[in-house]
C-alpha cells in the first residue's frame, strides 16, 4: 500500500515533536510498601521529525509501547525510548506518563488506614545516547495563614494547597519519598479518612504549625538540597484561599 508518511515535504520546516498523546494505559509502578502498584497511565509517546518527511508512523508508537508489557519504571523507560528511536529512526524520542498513585495513611489517633491519593508524572527524553528523567509529584496539603494567627484573637484561616515538586536525580528517588518531603513542609497533611479526633489533631496541628505559601516552597527546597541524589528542582505551591478571592503562589526552581 501507498505509504503516505514517507512522502516528500516541500515545506523544508523540521518539527521538533509528533506522535500521539491522551492515551491511556495500564501500567505497574514500583512503590516501597508493595514491589509494584497497578495504575493507569495518561501517556504521550514523540519523536522528531526531519524537514524531508511528511508525516511519521503513528501506529509504530503503539506497537512499541504493547512490545514492553504493562511494567512501567525507571530503568525500562530508557529502553522504551530507544526502542522509539529505532522504530521511527529518530534522533530524539520523549515519553511522558502521568498517573495515579496510591498511600495508606494512618489517621493521627485512630489510626484508622484509608488510601490517599496523588499524582505523579515521568517526563522523558532520550536525544541521541544521552538521557534525561524528570520526576514530577503533586502534592495535596493544609496550611494555616501565621499572619491571620498574629493578629487573630482566636482562631486564623487555613486553606488547602496543592504543591508540585519536579526533580532531576542521580539515581531513582521513591516517589513516596518526595511525597512525605512536602507533606513535613506544610502545616499539616492530608487524609481521606478522620474521625473527630483525628480532626481536632489535625486541626491543633496545623494551628500550631502556620505556614505561608512562601515557607511551604522554601521548606521543601531546603530539604531537597540536603537530599544527596537531587540535581535539580522546582516546586510550586498555590493555596486556594479560604478567605480571599484569589490563591496565593509561589515557586523556587534550583539547577
Amino acid at each position: 500500500m501507498h505509504d503516505k508518511q514517507n512522502e516528500r515535504d516541500h515545506r523544508e520546516l523540521p518539527i521538533d515533536k509528533v506522535g500521539v498523546r491522551g492515551l491511556r494505559f495500564p501500567i505497574q509502578v514500583r512503590d516501597k510498601a508493595h514491589s509494584v502498584q497497578n495504575t493507569i497511565a495518561t501517556i504521550g509517546m514523540f519523536v522528531d521529525l526531519p524537514k524531508e518527511f511528511k508525516g511519521t508512523h503513528m501506529s509504530r508508537f503503539l506497537e512499541v509501547l504493547n512490545a514492553h508489557g504493562g511494567v512501567v519504571h525507571v530503568e525500562n523507560i530508557t529502553e522504551i525510548l530507544h526502542a522509539m528511536q529505532r522504530k521511527l529512526n529518530a534522533a530524539t524520542a520523549h515519553l511522558e506518563m502521568e498517573f495515579p498513585f496510591f498511600l495508606t495513611k494512618k489517621a493521627p489517633v485512630t489510626e484508622l488506614e484509608s488510601l490517599m491519593d496523588y499524582t505523579a508524572r515521568f517526563d522523558a527524553t532520550s536525544c541521541g545516547k544521552d538521557f534525561d528523567l524528570v520526576l514530577t509529584v503533586k502534592v495535596g496539603v493544609t496550611t494555616l495563614c501565621p499572619c491571620s494567627k498574629a493578629i487573630s484573637e482566636y482562631g486564623a484561616h487555613n486553606q488547602r494547597g496543592l504543591c508540585t515538586v519536579q526533580i532531576r536525580s542521580r539515581k531513582a528517588v521513591w516517589i513516596e519519598d518526595l511525597i512525605a518531603i512536602v507533606e513535613q513542609s506544610a502545616s499539616s497533611e492530608l487524609y481521606s479518612l478522620l474521625k473527630r479526633p483525628d480532626e481536632k489533631a489535625v486541626t491543633e496541628r496545623a494551628y500550631e504549625n502556620p505556614v505561608f505559601v512562601e515557607d511551604l516552597v522554601r521548606n521543601v527546597a531546603l530539604r531537597l538540597n540536603a537530599h544527596s541524589d537531587v540535581i535539580w528542582y522546582r516546586v510550586e505551591a498555590e493555596n486556594f484561599e479560604s478567605i480571599h478571592n484569589h490563591n496565593a503562589y509561589a515557586c523556587i526552581e534550583k539547577g
